[in-house]
């Protein structure tokens, strides 16, 4: 199968309000997950809300590009 006709495919999730503070500011770091999306199912980016051991909080992290 050709790469580029995968239907799922891996993405990148990062916290977004770590990325607003800013690494060198209050935050020690970017909370980053991987998971898995349909590619036909869900063609815009996706937003799932996250645990943030930076944030010690449930935040709204968004798909980044690889």
């Amino acid at each position: 199968m050709a790469k580029g006709k995968d239907i799922r495919i891996l993405v990148i999730l990062e916290c977004t309000t770590c990325v607003r503070k800013g690494v060198n500011n209050e935050s020690p770091g970017i909370s980053r997950y991987i998971t898995q999306k349909n590619r036909h199912n869900t063609p815009n980016r996706l937003e799932l809300r996250k645990f943030c051991p930076y944030c010690q909080k449930h935040t709204i992290h968004g798909e980044i590009k690889k």
